[in-house]
């Protein structure tokens, strides 16, 4: 398994250990805000799910509180490194990107409009997905959020997992430095990143 990927190993929680491998549940739809409902569990290909929190509203101070929440911050730079490495993605084999929160689609579709995000972003109000996947997630307020964390899917299934996702604004070259290091498509099959 890759070595984990915070800037200070007493960080990892183990809380993501039993993703690697796992087959995403089908049936689940997710809010898109492109307008559809999305199944991540029958995209065709390889596809990047990256998981954040929640993204602020521009004129919205960002609480002291926010701050102080190991790993919250980082969710516009975190989505802009997507944006800005997309074309390298779709050239290594990554047909969908996708962010993903608990925040609903109308708040989802002013984050993508101001970013100019070039994916979709993919709402798990119902913390259906979330919660089947068994992924971390934290309270805040009212809100119950999800941790930060990457997930490369091939055919449905999770072949590599970047958690806990540091820096957050380095999350899409950690992707793609791993398809660089192991292409997916060589016929061997993906591993952890450390097999001969």
């Amino acid at each position: 398994m890759d070595q984990p990927s915070s800037s200070n190993p007493k960080d990892y929680d183990h809380a993501c250990d039993h993703l690697w491998g796992l087959q995403l549940p089908q049936g689940i739809l997710l809010s898109s805000t492109g307008g559809t409902a999305v199944d991540v569990s029958k995209l065709p290909g390889l596809a990047v799910i990256f998981c954040y929190p929640r993204t602020g509203k521009p004129k919205d101070p960002i609480p002291a509180e926010w701050d102080a929440i190991p790993g919250a911050r980082g969710c516009t730079p975190q989505a802009c490194s997507f944006n800005r490495t997309r074309s390298s993605l779709g050239d290594l084999g990554i047909a969908h990107i996708f962010g993903l929160s608990t925040q609903d689609s109308e708040y989802q579709r002013s984050c993508k409009e101001r970013l100019q995000l070039r994916f979709d972003l993919l709402s798990d109000a119902g913390y259906e997905f979330c919660e089947k996947l068994r992924l971390p997630m934290f309270e805040w307020r009212d809100m119950r959020l999800v941790k930060r964390i990457t997930l490369l899917v091939q055919q449905g299934r999770i072949i590599w997992v970047d958690y806990p996702v540091f820096p957050a604004d380095q999350s899409a070259e950690k992707v793609v430095g791993f398809l660089k290091n192991q292409p997916v498509n060589s016929g061997k099959g993906v591993g952890c990143g450390n097999e001969e």
